[in-house]
């Protein structure tokens, strides 16, 4: 790394929560700082959907999952995940949706008050809270990364810690005073810069490698895109698991996940937040293809070594900056960090903040909030949250040389527990009409013990399932992740639908929200 390198990432750390502060501009109310007047045009916030959702764990961790594939499981099956993407953001728009626009929500949450009561509005939202401060944790951590590699170029050595403390400071500045308008244009623009940052990548690549390298990649499957040999129970990303399970994942994490939904609300009416939806999931297919080829160009140049032993990372995931930092040339190299330090930019913080006040913090206190007392609830919770993911970051930084999963797959498991309960709480209110609250939460609770329980203590043998919470290995397997969510969801179902049946007469359940929706 160069001066000059140096220089731009510089400018474009400062500079970008300076920018989205002047575009936030100043918040007269709460609704203005939680979803901007849902003013905001749809092609910016499918943009944004697609950053916050990808952001570092897809521009650090998606290559290394094509460079570390073997001709068995194929360079690019993860994109059998996207093809499930696109098919649950559609169900989502249509299903959901109009549900939580036509209602005037500021949360998902709010949907499952109207439709339940606070009870189970409050226990969705609390497990909303846990979930994305890990996954955010995560998230945070995986931006440290090429900091670190950066920083050590220049022979300094810095601890993850302390990295994610800057990063955190950053982070929270323009959500702190731009509020929701601030956060969707920055992902906006974050997501732009980093995909040029790839097409230089992919560029200055092509440059390097030998001739018929495609011809060698295509030979050791780098480019098979279907996995139909592998265990569906056990591999990486067998068809049948990826493809469903990926469907029912994005309707998890698009319909029933505050993060995305409160960047959806921000449009203008239900036809703009469809149009936005649905278009990011066609986004993120060519985005993973995108940066999958990466990784395929990245094993020709490497000429597939294992990124620990060969070239002596401390992880896996610190292999795609160690490229940039080493082989791409001086402005460029700064360039392209500079957009992968931006994706940590994509924040969390504004719908931790929206929906601590309005489906926690409102509903323990039982008085009625001024729209003022609100807005500055709101503030104070988007520090108190980004204090808490900075805690987050760092400990995952202390304990990652353990794990050997990719860091995106770590974020999308920690997902796994509790996605399919959430998603499944929406569902069984649209579906059985007697389900009452405390048949909702009985559900709720039910599957999030299950669905734990299968993670940490179901392993395969061949595809015989045996009770073992020791680490799984060679011969015993876990249950492959992508099951989690669709396992949630059927538990959910099952078990309120059963308790709803105590019930001798329909309760309330298509309320007003319905109507709307329908009209």
């Amino acid at each position: 790394m160069r001066g000059l390198d140096l220089a731009i990432i510089a400018l474009f750390l400062v500079g970008m929560p300076l920018l989205g502060t002047w575009i936030g501009g100043r918040q007269k109310s709460s609704t203005d700082y939680f979803v901007s007047e849902k003013s905001i045009s749809w092609w910016v916030v499918c943009l944004s959907v697609v950053s916050a959702e990808t952001s570092t764990l897809t521009v650090l961790s998606v290559p290394v999952i094509a460079y570390m594939a073997t001709p068995a499981q194929g360079g690019m099956t993860y994109l059998t995940l996207a093809l499930g993407y696109i098919v649950g953001r559609v169900v989502v728009s249509f299903v959901l949706l109009p549900r939580y626009i036509a209602g005037d929500l500021v949360t998902a949450y709010a949907f499952l008050g109207k439709r339940y009561g606070d009870g189970m509005r409050a226990t969705a939202s609390v497990t909303f809270l846990f979930t994305r401060l890990l996954a955010d944790g995560i998230r945070l951590f995986a931006t440290a990364i090429p900091i670190k590699v950066v920083l050590a170029e220049y022979g300094i050595t810095a601890s993850y810690w302390a990295i994610v403390v800057a990063l955190g400071i950053a982070m929270v500045f323009y959500s702190f005073f731009g509020g929701a308008r601030a956060v969707v244009w920055v992902d906006a623009i974050q997501m732009l810069w980093y995909v040029l940052g790839g097409v230089a990548i992919i560029w200055v690549l092509a440059g390097k490698l030998p001739d018929g390298w495609l011809g060698r990649a295509a030979d050791g499957n780098k480019f098979q895109l279907f996995d139909f040999t592998s265990s569906p129970l056990t591999g990486a990303y067998p068809f049948v698991a990826a493809f469903f399970g990926g469907a029912l994942l994005s309707m998890a994490s698009h319909g029933a996940d505050q993060l995305i939904v409160q960047r959806l609300m921000a449009t203008r009416d239900v036809k703009s937040a469809q149009k936005a939806l649905i278009a990011s999931g066609f986004v993120v297919f060519l985005q993973f293809a995108f940066f999958l080829f990466i990784g395929v160009m990245m094993w020709a140049f490497y000429n597939g070594v294992d990124p620990v032993k060969g070239l002596g990372l401390n992880n896996k995931d610190e292999l795609f900056a160690h490229f940039i930092v080493n082989d791409l040339p001086s402005g460029l190299s700064g360039f392209v960090i500079a957009g992968i330090l931006a994706a940590a930019l994509s924040s969390s913080l504004g719908a931790l903040a929206s929906s601590t006040v309005t489906d926690v913090y409102e509903r323990v206190r039982k008085t009625p909030m001024t729209d003022d007392e609100r807005l500055r609830h709101g503030r104070i919770w988007t520090l108190v949250w980004a204090g808490l993911l900075i805690v987050c970051a760092g400990l995952f930084a202390s304990s990652n040389k353990t794990t050997a999963d990719p860091i995106v797959v770590q974020a999308l498991g920690i997902a796994g527990y509790t996605y399919g309960a959430l998603l499944g709480a929406f569902l069984l209110g649209l579906i059985f009409k007697r389900v009452t609250q405390v048949d909702a939460i009985i559900a709720f609770v039910t599957t999030v013990l299950v669905v734990g329980f299968v993670i940490l203590g179901v392993k395969f043998v061949g595809s015989t399932p045996t009770i073992d919470f020791a680490k799984a290995d060679a011969t015993r397997k876990s249950l492959t992740g992508w099951w989690n969510t669709p396992l949630g969801v059927a538990v959910t179902l099952v078990v309120g639908g059963l308790l709803s049946l105590r019930h001798s007469r329909g309760v309330a359940v298509r309320d007003e929200l319905d109507v709307k929706a329908k009209a």
